[in-house]
């Protein structure tokens, strides 16, 4: 079968919002204050707070999704409704600075996780199964750069080819094993593998969060460019991956790197 005209500009629409991530540049454009800023004014031991709170929020987000992704209801994507309780957890955490951030910040990957496993049913996917439910993870992966990209392995493919071995053994492990996860080494290794690219974003959050004066109005306007980046990511990711449930993934991934960057 050939891609159609129709599902290429569902292709062409999910790369640019995939290849133009653009998270701390659109806090920068609200704040008014360069997000460089913000990282100088961190204390001397927030990359620690931030790894740390955010492996909470990656072990946090798996939970919930080997328990409950597949019992949610059916229908439209609740994303005005989620973008309104991460706004309330921002408000609440950006009112206690950094420290907030590890409260807030798994209940708020908790909340976009459910937002991601909407999006990800409207574009088809059977949460029930192992594969599904690490693909609604792995989004936290996407829009981050680690520290080892460089230009040319920055780009969505890419990401996926990185972390294509650990998701394939830990959906192998969850599918024998079901929901233990305690000391499993793929479990391990994914969401380490996760963490350092979602510890990017978390970072660029924590970085305006300590700018001056933003408190907990500013806590919760960040949050809502925070879920709406990953409510992005995750319309682009669950667009690719409907076509290429229906096509061969060589095709999809061909015809991707083939469209525009716009």
């Amino acid at each position: 079968m050939q891609i159609t005209s129709e599902e290429l500009n569902d292709l062409q629409l999910a790369k640019n919002i995939l290849e133009n991530p653009g998270l701390a540049a659109k806090i920068t454009n609200v704040i008014g204050t360069p997000i460089e800023k913000g990282f100088a004014l961190l204390p001397d031991k927030w990359a620690e707070v931030v790894s740390d709170a955010t492996r909470k929020a990656l072990e946090t987000a798996l939970d919930i999704a080997l328990l409950t992704l597949d019992k949610n209801g059916r229908g439209r994507p609740q994303n005005v409704l989620h973008k309104l309780a991460v706004v309330a957890s921002g408000g609440t955490g950006g009112a206690f600075g950094l420290p907030g951030l590890i409260v807030e910040l798994p209940v708020s990957t908790g909340i976009m996780l459910r937002s991601i496993a909407d999006i990800a049913r409207g574009e088809g996917e059977q949460l029930k199964s192992p594969e599904a439910k690490l693909a609604c993870i792995e989004v936290f992966a996407l829009g981050g750069r680690s520290s080892g990209d460089n230009a040319s392995e920055s780009g969505y493919y890419a990401v996926r080819t990185a972390l294509a071995t650990a998701v394939s053994e830990a959906a192998e492990f969850l599918a024998e094993r079901g929901l233990v996860r305690e000391g499993a080494p793929a479990i391990a290794r994914l969401i380490s593998q996760l963490a350092e690219r979602f510890g990017v974003t978390v970072s660029e959050k924590a970085a305006a969060q300590a700018v001056p004066a933003i408190g907990a109005a500013g806590g919760a306007l960040i949050n809502l460019l925070f879920i709406d980046h990953f409510q992005d990511m995750a319309r682009g990711h669950f667009i690719v991956r409907r076509l290429e449930r229906k096509y061969d993934r060589a095709a999809v991934r061909a015809a991707y790197i083939t469209l525009p960057d716009k």
